[in-house]
């Protein structure tokens, strides 16, 4: 079947691993975006330890922040990597293959979300251990939704890569996107103090119900009802993100 003929919403195992060992490769030959993957999330941390002198702040607050800073890190290099490809061509060329758009953002999918496991366990044992950081019950719920959090930031980068023609463009989507649902999340201010507006764009974004996971994570030492509907919102956006993504694939560079 040929790239032309096959169903866009067809997915192959096979297609998408291989996809996803190429995006690797390329990575483990990129040391910026390695850095910034693995490093940014953690120098951020340490610097989060270093502002708060107060532990009993740091406690409570650490668990939001090591969500959200591998979902910017995860939604800026998912962004601006795929852009890359677009711009060198490298995606037409490989949808010129009987490779399907899920296969695509899937192989990348796979990539990223091993990536933001090594991301978040990096994070997690720094913040555990060199900065002190406590927690009520066991790290694995704080682990495994930090894990959904990045790679939902993954998914959204991936998403809005299809709108950008270049990578300056494709960084712009940061502060359009991001900075907004870090003021509207709950980190500055409790959503529920929040005006009915505020709190209706918060309810619409999928980084509040992340923050939302951290904070009852932070605040219960067994996994939840209110963070396994918070996780399932996680999921649901995600999941959106990438179909969306598939939808809004171009074959076609503009410009080109």
């Amino acid at each position: 079947m040929t790239a032309a003929t096959q169903l866009p919403g067809r997915l192959s195992p096979v297609l998408a691993g291989a996809t996803a060992r190429r995006v690797l490769t390329q990575l483990r030959h990129d040391p910026r975006t390695i850095a910034m993957l693995l490093a940014v999330p953690t120098v951020m941390m340490i610097l989060l330890r270093y502002v708060l002198s107060n532990a009993l702040l740091l406690n409570r607050i650490a668990p939001e922040y090591i969500g959200v800073f591998p979902f910017v890190s995860m939604f800026m290099v998912a962004a601006v990597t795929t852009q890359r490809e677009r711009a060198r061509g490298t995606l037409e060329r490989l949808m010129a293959m009987p490779l399907g758009k899920l296969d695509l953002l899937a192989g990348y999918g796979i990539a990223f979300g091993l990536m933001a496991c090594v991301q978040v366990a990096l994070v997690l044992v720094v913040s555990l251990t060199w900065l002190g950081v406590a927690l009520g019950g066991s790290p694995v719920p704080l682990a495994v939704v930090a894990v959904l959090d990045a790679i939902l930031g993954m998914a959204c980068g991936l998403f809005s890569s299809a709108f950008a023609r270049t990578e300056f463009q494709a960084v712009q989507f940061m502060p359009a996107f991001v900075l907004p649902q870090v003021l509207l999340s709950g980190l500055v201010v409790p959503r529920e103090q929040m005006t009915a507006v505020l709190r209706w764009l918060s309810d619409v974004l999928p980084l509040s119900y992340a923050v939302d996971a951290m904070q009852r994570i932070a605040a219960s030492s067994t996994w939840t009802s209110g963070i396994g509907a918070d996780v399932a919102v996680m999921l649901a956006f995600t999941v959106a993100a990438l179909v969306g993504g598939a939808l809004t694939l171009r074959r076609r560079t503009p410009g080109r």
